[in-house]
């Protein structure tokens, strides 16, 4: 099988409310990075975080294994440091191997909640 995805993606659009309406875990709002790793090898990933008025923060390391999906929350993202809420944010997602990225937020400040769902750019 050839390979599926890029080894680069960028997120320019993050943001975790800070706060929730409904049962936790669930119903927490929250930003994922869906990672598919179609590949016969583990996916060795780092996030970088981008702000408008500091430092970038990361790399946040997680493995995906060979042949799976593994659902991101930005919210459990605490090394080097928790990923803030309230604040924009961007991202850039690398991988060794080939890995397909798609972004979701579910943002449940209110009962009337929203979530979106959009693919990564492709950066390579």
């Amino acid at each position: 099988m050839p390979a599926v995805g890029r080894t680069c993606w960028a997120i320019a659009e993050g943001h975790i409310p800070g706060q929730s309406h409904g049962p936790e875990p669930q119903m927490t709002s929250h930003e994922t990075a869906c990672i598919l790793n179609a590949s016969s090898e583990v996916a060795h990933v780092t996030i970088t975080l981008y702000f408008a008025d500091r430092d970038p923060v990361g790399p946040y390391r997680i493995e995906v294994p060979a042949q799976r999906t593994r659902h991101v929350r930005f919210n459990d993202l605490d090394d080097p440091e928790p990923v803030p809420r309230d604040t924009d944010f961007a991202s850039v997602i690398k991988s060794s191997v080939p890995i397909v990225v798609q972004h979701s937020r579910l943002d449940s400040r209110q009962s009337e909640l929203a979530l979106l769902s959009t693919v990564a750019f492709p950066v390579d």
